[in-house]
């Protein structure tokens, strides 16, 4: 049971996770203390709430603390983890804290490959334009709100659901949203995809017996797992047969719209201000959790279209003289063709520049990647981004990358190892009618960002 009491430690408070689940926390009334490598927005959003935020790690940190959180990022010889180990202070992963607050109430969890924070964005923004006031404990910034997090009076507690190191098994969901099934991550299931899937088939099947799972009927790895479920399951698609779906889909720049029917009958139009066939997927769970909940579809429809995004999915950073850079977080083959896709809808030539991120998924997905990048215009791919402590793979290279997607996808695929590099390159080649999109879950948001500030001031 919540204790608002308590005093609670949050050890790398500054990720967007930990930092979400410190807001709600400070929000219902607890005490929040926390400590990061270094000060930043986010951290410094939860100093002005009133948490006390240390830059540093030392044992004195958590001394007088109740609870001590932490996250997957954090290493076990952790000064302030070992330090509240000795002191006999209880210890909690992020998602162990995250199930204590989704399970009490009526939990709205979003897992799946691709989708989870534009999903779990788009459900908390509508709920909240309709009246629901749900809490929410998201992976990224809502545009609309400016925020990842709030704690509600409603009854309703949307998050995402991280199958990446299986951390969703924790929970147990009113609403349990799959939007996808893929082959990632794999180096914490130890390299089995069959072990993957039977996760995401246990965490289907804690969904409340109230509740219901809301699944993606078009994503061929969901259809293999859909005999094992036990509990009550919605079903959407586009394509196959399904409980929900969609028909009249207009895909445009920077928008979409469809008709979504329910059993065959049209509930009506919805229109979204995001773009992509990705993003009608997204919105068909949006608005099926919304009627879960007792949202009417007129309200939600609304609702939906005020929907702006969330930050670092597909983020507009600059447009100047014809010249549009855009910013997407998409780290995975599918992903990559999803937002390639979209952002041919603008009608603009696509300069594509990815940053892979980890050795161990470029090596999983070497050959997925090279096949991902036809409908670019042009590819410029950068040194892979790696975590502190990840161990270099002998002959996982960006290079070879490059030499691949030539091979299988894009001619026009050349190689440039520095953000710095990647900004004088296009910065003298861009030409009105030009869009870069930059992608990857590293830190290529910084070239792609600095490049726009670049062009506005050569057109000031």
């Amino acid at each position: 049971m919540l204790n608002t009491t308590e005093h609670v430690h949050f050890i790398g408070i500054g990720g967007y996770g930990m930092s979400a689940i410190a807001r709600v926390m400070l929000e219902m009334g607890y005490t929040v203390t926390g400590s990061d490598v270094a000060s930043q927005e986010l951290t410094e959003k939860l100093a002005a709430k009133g948490a006390k935020i240390y830059i540093g790690h030392t044992a004195e940190h958590v001394r007088g603390a109740d609870l001590v959180v932490y996250s997957t990022a954090l290493s076990k010889d952790n000064v302030e983890r070992v330090t509240a180990e000795q002191l006999n202070i209880p210890t909690l992963h992020r998602s162990q804290m995250l199930a204590r607050l989704l399970n009490e109430r009526k939990g709205v969890a979003v897992a799946g490959a691709h989708g989870k924070t534009t999903t779990s964005s788009m459900t908390a923004l509508v709920m909240e334009k309709c009246g629901a006031d749900p809490t929410y404990i998201i992976g990224g910034e809502i545009m609309n709100v400016g925020t990842n997090a709030k704690a509600g009076e409603g009854e309703c507690v949307v998050a995402e659901a991280d199958e990446s190191d299986g951390s969703f098994l924790q929970y147990h969901p009113w609403i349990g949203i799959v939007t996808n099934i893929e082959a990632d991550h794999l180096e914490n299931y130890d390299g089995d995809f069959n072990r993957l899937k039977s996760a995401y088939v246990q965490f289907l099947n804690q969904v409340r017996p109230d509740g219901t799972a809301v699944i993606c009927a078009d994503d061929q790895n969901i259809q293999e797992i859909l005999p094992k479920l036990s509990c009550k399951v919605t079903t959407f698609g586009i394509d196959q047969p399904a409980d929900y779906t969609a028909s009249d889909i207009q895909l445009g720049d920077r928008q979409s719209s469809y008709t979504l029917n329910k059993g065959g009958v049209p509930l009506g139009v919805i229109r979204l201000a995001v773009p992509g066939k990705h993003n009608i997927y997204n919105s068909m769970a949006t608005v099926i959790a919304c009627m879960e909940a007792g949202l009417e579809f007129d309200k939600i429809a609304a609702a939906i279209f005020e929907f702006s995004g969330a930050k670092r999915r597909f983020q507009v950073l600059g447009e100047t003289n014809g010249i549009l850079v855009i910013d997407d977080y998409a780290h995975h083959p599918t992903e990559i063709e999803a937002t390639i896709s979209a952002a041919k809808a603008t009608g603009k030539r696509i300069i594509a520049v990815f940053q892979p991120q980890r050795y161990t998924r470029t090596f999983f997905l070497l050959d997925a990647f090279s096949r991902a990048f036809s409908e670019a215009d042009e590819v410029v791919i950068t040194d892979i981004y790696s975590p502190a402590g990840e161990q270099e793979i002998e002959g996982v290279h960006s290079s070879k990358l490059v030499e691949l997607i030539v091979q299988n996808s894009n001619a026009n695929t050349a190689y440039v190892p520095t953000k710095e590099a990647v900004i004088e390159r296009l910065s003298e080649r861009l030409q009105p009618g030009d869009l870069v999109l930059t992608m990857g879950a590293g830190d290529i948001w910084k070239a792609g960002a600095a490049l726009a500030r670049k062009l506005k001031e050569k057109n000031a």
